[in-house]
């Protein structure tokens, strides 16, 4: 393996019973490296994130390899999986109220933590808690509070701070600020983001949230259907979509300037005002296919404006790589330049 690969995935399939959740997925997550992993709900993002940890539900069948170092967490037995736990490979869940215990005071939890994995005394144990805890913005005299104390935003920064208390080589955020207010989501996730670079801690980042990608991650990666449909420099993928699918998310999502997919303006009529402005956002038009019935060839095809070829509803496209990006799309070379214009007529 790469030595600069810290995560190396090939062929990764999660499947419950008949149904595949998760379907021949592969990429590397780099050293140092923040990749957002992105898509429609149903996309298998989720799972693909417990997948990674080690953790996916008992009822899954999980084929392929999820490859760290010299470990295999595929089919790895849990002595593995709670070696690397805290030590190599952290979580910050996205309900921090579920992931807390409600009858244990917070600093406390975070000791045991410390206690579990270095087996220091209890006094130092509750002071690296402390620490922990007031290097994310939760004041020392606060530390000893219950989880329904703290508010969502407080209890996110807890759970970041436990995730990060050993400097693990690798952190998955599993939309880490779900139902927060905006700029409640702004803080969190700019704390994530420079906790992770201060200790040296990868980033895998699961959000749906695209100017978060924007503004935070190094690299993308787009699921649609439990497949990999793009995955490459955050810029790049943002400014020229090479699969219809991104190009459609980029276009009704919210972003402005650097980093921006764009698409002109609508023809004004010979009575529209000059000053009229487009009202809403272009969308994607119909729903994300059932996972257990899913279309022939490319999942996309029903929904894609370039589907128009045999193949496209025949035969599913396997992911090709170019110039650093990976795309599954039969037509990606035939994407116009501004491929959000593909979706205008949703507006």
């Amino acid at each position: 393996m790469n030595p600069e690969v810290l995560l190396s995935v090939r062929d990764l399939n999660v499947s419950f019973g008949a149904v595949e959740a998760v379907r021949g997925l592969s990429f590397d997550v780099r050293k140092g490296q923040v990749l957002a992993v992105v898509g429609e709900s149903g996309a298998g993002k989720s799972l693909t994130a417990r997948t990674l940890l080690g953790m996916p539900p008992q009822e899954a069948t999980v084929t392929g390899s999820v490859r760290m170092g010299p470990y295999e967490l595929v089919g790895a037995p849990r002595s593995v999986r709670a070696a690397l736990w805290g030590r190599r490979l952290a979580l910050v869940p996205q309900d921090a109220l579920s992931a807390l215990s409600p009858v244990h005071r917070v600093s406390d939890q975070l000791a045991a933590a410390v206690r579990s994995v270095d087996g220091v005394s209890r006094k130092e144990a509750r002071a690296r808690a402390v620490a922990a805890l007031e290097e994310v913005g939760i004041p020392a005299e606060q530390t000893r509070a219950y989880p329904h104390e703290f508010s969502g935003g407080m209890r996110q920064r807890a759970v970041i701070a436990m995730a990060l208390l050993h400097s693990p080589d690798l952190v998955i955020a599993d939309e880490p600020t779900t139902a927060q207010d905006p700029e409640t989501q702004r803080q969190i996730l700019d704390l994530l983001t420079r906790r992770s670079e201060a200790t040296g801690t990868t980033l895998v980042l699961v959000t749906h949230d695209l100017p978060v990608v924007r503004d935070h991650a190094d690299r993308v990666l787009v699921m649609y259907a439990g497949r990999l449909a793009e995955e490459g420099p955050v810029e790049d993928v943002f400014t020229r979509p090479r699969a219809p699918y991104t190009a459609g998310l980029l276009a009704s999502a919210p972003l402005q300037g650097r980093g921006a997919v764009t698409y002109p303006a609508p023809p004004r009529g010979r009575d529209q005002p000059q000053q009229t402005r487009r009202s809403r956002l272009p969308s994607i038009p119909g729903t994300p296919p059932n996972p257990a019935s899913l279309p022939r060839g490319c999942a996309f095809a029903p929904r894609c404006p370039l589907a128009d070829a045999p193949r496209c509803h025949t035969e599913q496209p396997e992911p090709q790589s170019h110039d650093g990006r990976t795309v599954a799309c039969h037509r990606w070379r035939e994407l116009p330049d501004h491929p959000a214009e593909l979706f205008l007529e949703s507006v």
